[in-house]
């Protein structure tokens, strides 16, 4: 404090905002390191949900423990409902054990183990620096992250000691106590920042000093609750109306809970005092309060899934599916990239919507090469923009993924899926270019097919067709017995184009007009219907090298690739 009682505002600020910065980064180093250690587990325990409304539930809270993030596990549910891979009742459960998880964080910097905070920097870095494997490394990253927790919650409280003696800031504390403008303040600054966890951390803190009573900083906390619902319902802006319904299902479920709770705060204080006797601090009463208060909402609202389901489908009604398909990506979420195996999920789930835009094109082609216009093949080709478009938006997104820190299972998922993409467009370029060509030579020529041989390329390309299919829901379901169908297709494929060339070659002998130029375009169209499938094939080697990455002989060990190879790229 400066002469004359007044206080040294800068030194505060600077103390307060610092700490809360160190102890903002520190979590998110504890958090990345989780994620690391734990998150290649994450994708299976999210894609193996039941219906059970408590499997999600804890599921939620298990996830939020690890990313530190209650909105960011409301938008990891988002991918799953839009793609039918769960329902708007089961990620209300995860939502919901979602504020569960975020408790974790309060009873962590609760621990009065400040002193130690120097230390596990130290350990922690030396860890990270000198460690000779990955996995040393992020349990480095984890107990760095965690000594800077701590650091900046010391940090935090030395600045705020001055205010100790300063009465007009003890009478705003005092002021706290009211639950209504306790939640206010909450709410505001929670919203402001876009974290509970810095809401937290300086409320532990003001509670340290003994600045703050426990029904003002339970007040603060529920506001805290109301406040991170912001940070999802920006989230969701021009997104998806699936979007828009996990983030009202995350507002309604914590706003609910806090006026359930609001005029009972002076009663759960007293009820966290007695269960620690009277003998612990406010900090960690605050920190058992917060806990409770999310545990029995979680406990309290599980029951009324059904309801909560029902309520939020009317607020928000899903636009009628006109068909249409578009170049936005659906499932790129920015906020997945730093949790990798579900961001690279969400990738999964994207290049199945590009390869709805691959299927449409490989439908009208045929059709347009055989007996379309110009016009009817300047129209399929036009398609291959949005191929194009939707493959570079994944080809970025999944850039922005490997700069995250990853394990070796999530490198291979990553150039399997890169892999996939490039073969679909590919099968894209194929179509634009090659077969898009032989139609408008078809028409320069004046060559007419026979009804037989297009009745042959009809059975050929239904067949390719068909591999296409199989070969995209084997690697949105990760089907390796739907991936063994389309490669058991080779031999029937291989058979019947070769049927198609000896009836070409008879054709060509017997007499007629224009016969050359009919037998090149027929045996050109054969040959990319047969490129095409190899591209398919390639696919589906993708998703059986993936159910067998464990077995070693699948990959190169100089490269980690699989022994095949990674598509080609194309030129553009």
């Amino acid at each position: 404090m400066a002469n004359g009682g007044e206080l040294d505002l800068f030194t505060i600020s600077a103390g307060l905002a610092g700490g809360l910065a160190l102890f903002l980064f520190g979590l998110e180093q504890l958090s990345g390191g989780l994620k690391a250690v734990a998150g290649e587990k994450m994708k299976t325990i999210l894609g193996k949900l039941t219906s059970n409304r408590f499997m999600g539930m804890f599921t939620g809270a298990f996830v939020t423990a690890i990313i530190q993030s209650s909105s960011v596990t409301t938008v990891l549910v988002v991918g799953f409902i839009s793609a039918g891979l769960m329902k708007l009742t089961q990620s209300i459960g995860i939502i919901m054990g979602a504020n569960v998880g975020t408790t974790i964080t309060a009873q962590i910097i609760a621990f009065k183990i400040t002193h130690f905070s120097m230390v596990m920097v130290a350990v922690g870095f030396a860890m990270l620096f000198f460690g000779r494997n990955d996995k040393l490394k992020q349990y480095g990253n984890m107990l760095m992250g965690l000594g800077m927790v701590f650091l900046g919650m010391n940090l935090m409280s030395d600045a705020m000691q001055p205010l100790r003696s300063f009465q007009p800031f003890l009478d705003l504390m005092i002021s706290m106590e009211n639950p209504i403008l306790g939640l206010l303040v909450g709410a505001a600054f929670t919203a402001l920042v876009q974290s509970s966890s810095a809401t937290t951390g300086i409320v532990i803190a003001l509670a340290t000093q003994g600045l703050l009573t426990l029904p003002a900083g339970i007040a603060i906390i529920f506001g805290a609750n109301v406040g991170t619902c912001v940070t999802a319902m920006l989230a969701s802006i021009g997104k998806p109306r699936e979007a828009i319904r996990a983030a009202v299902v995350h507002v309604l479920f914590n706003v609910a809970g806090v006026l359930l709770w609001i005029g009972f705060v002076e009663q759960l204080a007293n009820v966290v005092h007695q269960i620690s006797g009277g003998d612990s601090s406010t900090a960690r009463d605050i920190a058992n309060a917060h806990t409770i208060f999310n545990v029995a909402n979680a406990v309290i609202f599980i029951w009324f899934v059904t309801p909560f389901a029902r309520l939020v489908e009317k607020l928000v009604p899903l636009e009628e599916d006109d068909g249409t398909l578009s170049a936005k990506p659906k499932y790129l979420n920015e906020p997945l990239i730093s949790t990798p195996p579900i961001a690279l999920n969400a990738v999964r789930l994207e290049i199945g919507e590009l390869g709805k835009h691959v299927q449409k094109m490989m439908t009208a082609i045929l059709p347009a090469t055989l007996t379309g216009t110009n016009s009817n093949l300047d129209k399929v080709a036009d398609m291959d923009a949005n191929v194009d478009t939707l493959h570079m938006a994944i080809l970025k997104y999944v850039r922005q993924v490997g700069a995250q820190p990853l394990g070796e299972e999530d490198m291979r998922e990553m150039v399997r899926l890169m892999s996939a993409a490039n073969h679909l467009e590919n099968i894209g370029d194929l179509i634009e270019t090659d077969m898009v060509q032989i139609g408008k030579r078809r028409i320069s020529e004046k060559v007419t097919v026979s009804p037989e041989t297009m009745h042959l390329l009809k059975g050929l390309h239904e067949k390719v067709d068909q591999s296409l299919l199989l070969a995209l829901e084997a690697l949105q379901n990760e089907g390796r017995d739907l991936a063994q169908k389309v490669i058991d297709m080779k031999a029937p494929i291989t058979k019947e184009a070769k049927a198609i060339s000896e009836h070409g070659a008879k054709r060509l002998l017997a007499e007629g007009d224009n016969r050359h130029h009919t037998y090149t375009r027929e045996m050109e169209t054969v040959e990319r219907l047969q490129r095409i499938y190899y591209f398919t094939k390639r696919i589906a080697k993708g998703v059986v090298a993936k159910a067998e990455s464990l077995e070693h002989e699948n990959w190169d060990e100089n490269t980690d690739l699989p022994k095949e190879g990674p598509a080609p790229v194309s030129a553009e």
